[in-house]
């Protein structure tokens, strides 16, 4: 018999859409299989990946579409900056996301 599964055991994950003028939108979500896919798509598109537990949790409890709320923007934008540094670029100093 084999043990039942503990949400708390499974892997998450939580995609973001940055435009460079709104706030991001959660774009997937997901647990388990799904979490395993948005990761392995997110990799294979060379996309950079945070592993931030705490953030995650925050993150599942928004609506697919919807913008992150201000009280995120904060750790959001340090995630997005760190993410244009590895690729050499530069955010836009003028993005209230970013501030």
């Amino acid at each position: 018999m084999s043990a039942p599964i503990n949400e708390d055991d499974l892997q998450q994950a939580v995609a973001l859409f940055y435009d460079g003028e709104n706030a991001p939108t959660i774009t997937a979500k997901g647990t388990g299989v799904l979490a395993e896919d948005i990761i392995a798509l997110a990799q294979a598109n060379e996309i950079t990946l945070c592993n931030n537990k705490a953030l995650v949790e925050l993150l599942m409890s928004i609506e697919l579409g919807e913008q992150i709320p201000e009280s995120l923007y904060s750790a959001i934008a340090q995630i997005i900056a760190f993410a244009y540094h590895l690729q050499g670029r530069q955010p836009d100093q003028g993005d209230p996301a970013l501030r």
